[in-house]
């Protein structure tokens, strides 16, 4: 009972790991499906008393969870991948032009309904893992020929010690290994104890040889999983992006894939970076994002010899803020496996694909000048406090608040802190996501930064072709306002291949009534998740999830 119980919780997590990560849907997956799970798990345990071998029932079930554990993430991959592959198999079918691609309607509904698909294995694994118990606590009941009085304290004892287990071995080992493999073990335990079963109570069985031909067709199949479920899973993913997957792998917190697309035989082809989906740089127009996050920060800064970055571990950032003359550069990013393949892409990329890398980043993570601390920056920062360091200027290069792990770090708590780390003089620069896109979050991260004790708070926008409409946001501790200092300079000290300073004090302008609900917006405090619940409003809105 303790082995399956620690399966039980292994394929929620599963489940929820592969829908929020891989498939970019809502973070609240996770949420959703433990509770679908358990109302389904009492749906189980009433059903169980329908069965009226035990024995037989429990051998059964355990080949059910087995098969639904090994291939729940193959067969949702699967449909995800068709649903996008169909409307352009259509439009070649009938030589339609891309603007008449059919992606509404039908073809809407099927990609939605294949999105849901872990919700629909979460609601079957937990109603036959809820038939688990009731089916055991009858067989001990027939084996001992009596009532057990400590028969359901002893089982649900083992059941909640396992689920310990299992979450700790999940943390501990499953997390740190390809999606596949790890259903493909949880299900070999189902699969194990359903065998045990059949040994130890052959006498009450039937279909005794059905059974075991069952039993060794799919260790056949979990163990074709085990060896070549990624590759078919990263197949079935590749779909879900326009451009060729040139490599793709899982970190013990994100999924990170390039993508490449060819752009002629006279020009470099293009290489796009994604985590969990989710676009993050483009080669083709990355200096133009870069350039907006540090140029108007160390122009506005009185110093730049010592600067902080946090995020921003694939060094673009960083690139930049070293053309600026830096000295010291303290970067923080939570993934060190990220941190790795951008500080030696030789070590884990193709050849090619390193290169490119190599050249955007210009080996920044290996310069001297850089200290690279691989941990939570909401911890770290503490450390550097108690140090007491201060910075010359400080770049927040975080992925957009869609987490709630995420939202802490656009928090009062988390800006306030920055704010004892910043030079009087210093200046401030954070990723704010998209001000057309994202409205309300956007201007919730200005809000937030000024109840966070800076005075002079302000935001700017332009386009990046590869994001569309993008935002960063900008503070001063003391004295002029960011755009006043950048008001006094005839020329930027420190030229950039495409931004302007004219361009640049042009992008802090907005449009008419932009501002005009600010005040309702509120501010992001620690636990309120205020700026995450906007940016998935936001999301949901954008993607036709909402009426």
């Amino acid at each position: 009972m303790a082995v399956l119980a620690g399966c039980g919780l292994i394929y929620e997590y599963l489940l929820s790991h592969y829908a929020g990560r891989v498939l970019g849907v809502m973070e609240s997956t996770i949420y959703t499906m433990i509770g679908l799970m358990i109302v389904s798990m009492g749906l189980g345990a009433f059903a169980a008393r329908s069965v009226r071998c035990p024995f037989n029932g429990f051998v059964w079930l355990e080949v059910i969870i087995a098969l639904l554990g090994c291939s729940a993430i193959l067969f949702i991959g699967g449909a995800v991948a068709i649903t996008q592959l169909m409307p352009q198999i259509v439009a070649d079918t009938f030589n339609l032009p891309p603007d008449a691609i059919p992606r509404g309607g039908f073809f809407k509904s099927l990609s939605w309904l294949a999105l849901k698909l872990p919700y629909l294995f979460g609601v079957l694994l937990g109603f036959f893992i809820g038939m688990e118990i009731p089916l055991i606590a009858k067989i001990r009941e027939q084996i001992h020929q009596k009532h057990l009085q400590n028969n359901l304290g002893t089982i649900y004892g083992a059941d909640y010690i396992g689920a310990g287990i299992g979450a700790a071995i999940w943390v501990i080992f499953l997390l740190a290994i390809d999606i596949s493999k790890a259903g493909a073990l949880t299900a070999a335990l189902n699969l194990v104890a359903g065998a045990v079963f059949i040994t130890r109570y052959w006498p009450h069985l039937v279909w005794r040889k059905v059974l075991i031909s069952l039993h060794i067709i799919l260790a056949i199949v979990m163990l074709a999983v085990f060896q070549f479920g990624n590759s078919w899973l990263n197949q079935m993913n590749n779909l879900l992006y326009l451009d060729k997957v040139v490599y793709t792998d899982k970190t013990r917190f994100q999924q990170l894939t390039f993508t490449e697309r060819n752009m002629g035989l006279e020009n470099e082809p293009v290489v796009n970076f994604y985590l969990n989906g989710r676009l993050q740089f483009s080669s083709i127009d990355e200096e133009i994002y870069h350039g907006y996050l540090v140029y108007p920060v160390l122009a506005s800064a009185a110093r730049t010899e010592n600067i902080l970055i946090i995020g921003g571990g694939d060094g673009l950032a960083l690139r930049d803020v070293l053309n600026w003359g830096a000295k010291n550069v303290t970067l923080i990013d939570l993934d060190d496996q990220l941190l790795n393949l951008f500080r030696h892409p030789e070590d884990g990329l193709p050849s090619a694909l390193a290169n490119k890398i190599a050249e955007l980043n210009q080996g920044s993570l290996t310069n001297s000048k850089v200290s690279v601390i691989a941990g939570d920056a909401f911890i770290e920062i503490d450390k550097l406090i108690a140090n007491r360091q201060f910075f010359d200027a400080i770049l927040v290069d975080l992925p957009d608040p869609s987490h709630p792990d995420l939202n802490k770090l656009y928090s009062v708590n988390f800006y306030a802190r920055l704010n004892q780390l910043l030079s009087a003089d210093g200046a401030i620069g954070i990723q704010s996501t998209s001000p057309y896109h994202a409205k309300e979050s956007f201007i919730a991260i200005g809000n937030t930064l000024s109840a966070a004790n800076f005075p002079h708070v302000e935001q700017y926008h332009d386009n990046v072709p590869s994001f569309g409409e993008w935002g960063w946001t900008i503070a001063t501790k003391t004295g002029l306002s960011p755009l006043s200092r950048l008001g006094r300079l005839e020329r930027m000290p420190i030229s950039h291949n495409w931004l302007t300073l004219k361009m640049i004090k042009g992008a802090f302008s907005f449009p008419k009534d932009f501002y005009e609900k600010k005040a309702e917006i509120g501010v992001n405090y620690l636990g309120s998740h205020t700026i995450y619940q906007l940016h998935q409003k936001a999301w949901r809105d954008q993607q036709g999830l909402v009426p």
